[in-house]
């Protein structure tokens, strides 16, 4: 059964795509040439359709792993209703929607850094500093990379500040506190999905510099610049969102089968 507070959560993204088909179907009409738009629209429905699937799945789950699996799917319907917004400034304009963008990542990249937190901590004691790491890491990525893109520094100042905000991230789920708690107490299976997930959080996030790369640092002619862009960002969302958050459905359910 479930409960009138999760229909209410799958409910809320749901109807505002809706809404938002409605007003916007009637003013532009999606070409069928326009390859970065009809990533937008593809992701946005992959979008919805994780966030409906991560809520469902907290009924699956034991106590200790539903906070993770909210947040899997709050990452996923922040980004959605992000996405809405983004695709309609993109077909409507070809412009890069880097405002909206930067809102989503500042919301839904911390949330995918507290996942970290929680994993661990559905198995072991966590000190708060590593969570308060990973938040700082965090912001200083962003902020250096909404500063270049937003044309308030440098593009490559503003590039290297995005990139010692990753690399703090880095050392601390491979060589900091986070990374050896998870080695010295978690068990194989936590300790698996762990591994992926800095993997991802390394090879995956990898994606957004190379996005920012071909955006702003070739010397390519704006339109194409924007289309490489915004395709490399869209992808990269597909995997740091919708997949980061199976690797943790996937452990849950795990570790709960275990118990049962």
């Amino acid at each position: 059964m479930i409960s009138s507070s999760l229909k209410g959560l799958l409910a809320a993204p749901l109807l505002f795509a809706l809404t938002t088909q409605t007003s916007f179907a009637a003013d532009v009409v999606l070409k069928s040439n326009d390859f970065v738009g009809i990533s937008f629209w593809l992701i946005s429905m992959a979008l919805i359709a994780s966030t409906a699937f991560f809520f469902l799945e907290t009924q699956r789950v034991s106590g200790k792993w539903k906070t993770s699996l909210v947040v899997s799917g709050l990452v996923t319907m922040v980004a959605a209703v992000h996405y809405f917004y983004m695709r309609e400034v993109w077909v409507q304009t070809g412009a890069t929607p880097t405002v909206y963008r930067y809102i989503d990542w500042l919301i839904t990249v911390p949330l995918l850094m507290i996942e970290f937190y929680l994993i661990l901590s559905a198995i072991t004691k966590v000190p708060a500093g590593i969570f308060w790491r990973l938040l700082i890491g965090t912001m200083v990525m962003l902020v250096g990379g909404y500063l270049g893109e937003a044309g308030y520094m440098s593009v490559w100042p503003a590039f290297i500040i995005g990139m010692v905000g990753w690399a703090y991230i880095l050392w601390e789920i491979f060589g900091g506190e986070a990374g050896k708690l998870n080695a010295s107490s978690a068990p194989p299976s936590v300790q698996s999905a762990f591994n992926t997930m800095r993997w991802i959080v390394t090879i995956g996030w990898a994606i957004y510099p190379l996005g920012y790369f071909f955006g702003y640092l070739t010397g390519a002619d704006p339109k194409s610049s924007a289309a490489a862009l915004n395709i490399i960002y869209n992808l990269a969302d597909v995997l740091n969102k919708i997949a980061f958050g199976l690797i943790i459905w996937s452990v849950a359910v795990t570790e709960t089968e275990k118990k049962a």
